[in-house]
């Protein structure tokens, strides 16, 4: 059994194009939601978006090739390129030991809208609609850059797309398949077509107030923000970051993975499927119940998961629960679907670096289902052992990663 370890992160974000930025935004509690910009919201029901924010692909990609990607694998490739230049991983591994495992949880959904406007007005559909679409692309594109010949694995769960492809990396390289793997996972929906999709599905909250919007475990939460970009991980074995003096920031010790078995949408009320999730998660970690713990929730802003989540977490860890910190970083970044798990992940390791635990922004009203400590407001510093990040997706899909010191 192998150790494996975090040497680089990378990120684009609504509240940062990169680690430093995001992670100083989120101690800050930085909104990153304001009123849609990539179309006009006029017709929409939903006015708000946590929208990625001068973000410009040149800095990483051609001219010329931006023209042939999605938006989404622009971002993944920018926060690939973020993370591999943290870590210095590039001429230290075999690339047949190097691995890919990136997600998204809808691909170029923005190209399939345009290119369908295209058909239906009588223009030509582009060459480059289908590599431009497919939501294994960015995996491809990653693995293509970085001469990565390794397990290459594109996983696609909905909202719990990064943070299974973290986990999958992460037991993939503890059973010694590779030696290093790039996971994460990319996101690009704010566009007419998948606004009005999850709206109509009520999933999407339609205050128009940026500041009540993403409010989770708020007692007037209302639905999420759609959010957007990407996050970007390396990870190592043990040894092998050792030897070539890399640098650390924290160690992957626990996966959970399960699934609700209930409903398209909508997760347990009950919460038992992230509970299970959670509880197989800390088991691998060697959790004793003593390690101070910080969670970052999967905190969507809806009814249902947030007090779902809150009985999940109460069912695991007892009286415990209650002492724990927990935030949602979705207050400031919204929901960055296929992202949001390994945005959250790096946030969480920082977490645990620098021992400051990232606020749930404009926390109001409480709310009796939702009675754990969410740190409202204002980060708080704590001396931490562990950080647990869940996600859940449609379909039912949970995943959980334990991070340690």
């Amino acid at each position: 059994m192998k150790r494996v370890v975090i040497t680089g992160v990378g990120a684009v974000t609504p509240v940062g194009n990169n680690v430093p930025t995001m992670w100083d935004n989120m101690k800050n509690g930085v909104c990153g939601i304001g009123m849609i910009t990539k179309f006009d919201p006029e017709t929409s029901k939903a006015k708000v978006a946590a929208e990625v924010k001068g973000f410009d692909p040149t800095q990483y990609i051609e001219k010329k090739e931006c023209r042939k990607l999605d938006l989404f694998c622009q971002y993944a490739i920018a926060a690939a390129q973020q993370a591999v230049d943290d870590s210095g991983i590039i001429g230290k591994v075999a690339p047949e030991r190097l691995g890919v495992y990136v997600g998204s949880g809808v691909g170029g959904i923005s190209t399939f809208y345009e290119q369908s406007v295209n058909l239906y007005t009588g223009k030509n559909v582009s060459p480059f609609f289908i590599p431009m679409m497919i939501g294994n692309i960015a995996a491809g594109n990653v693995a293509i850059r970085f001469n990565a010949t390794g397990p290459c694995l594109p996983v696609v769960t909905a909202c719990s797309t990064s943070t299974h492809a973290l986990g999958e990396a992460f037991h993939a390289i503890k059973y010694g398949m590779a030696d290093a793997i790039i996971a994460g996972g990319a996101e690009a929906t704010i566009n007419p077509l998948a606004v009005k999709g999850f709206t109509s599905c009520k999933a999407l909250t339609l205050s128009e107030d940026p500041n009540r919007a993403s409010i989770p475990f708020d007692k007037e939460r209302s639905g999420f923000v759609m959010g957007e970009g990407a996050g970007m991980v390396i990870l190592e074995e043990y040894e092998h970051a050792v030897s070539r003096g890399a640098k650390i920031y924290g160690e992957i010790c626990g996966y959970g993975n399960t699934c609700d078995a209930h409903h398209v949408t909508a997760p347990d009320p009950e919460g038992k499927g992230a509970a299970n999730c959670v509880r197989i998660a800390l088991t691998e970690a060697g959790y004793q119940g003593s390690e101070e713990l910080y969670i970052n929730a999967h905190g969507t802003s809806t009814k249902l998961n947030d007090a779902g989540e809150t009985k999940a977490f109460k069912e695991v860890l007892g009286e415990r629960a209650y002492k724990v910190h927990i935030s949602s970083t979705k207050s400031m970044t919204g929901h960055m679907l296929g992202a949001t798990g390994a945005v959250e992940a790096i946030a969480s390791t920082l977490a645990l670096r620098d021992g400051i635990v990232p606020p749930t922004i404009n926390y109001r009203e409480a709310d009796p289902e939702c009675d754990l400590d969410y740190t409202p407001n204002k980060a708080v510093q704590a001396q931490l052992d562990m950080a647990l990040s869940t996600t859940f997706g449609f379909g039912g899909h949970n995943a959980c990663i334990v991070i340690k010191k």
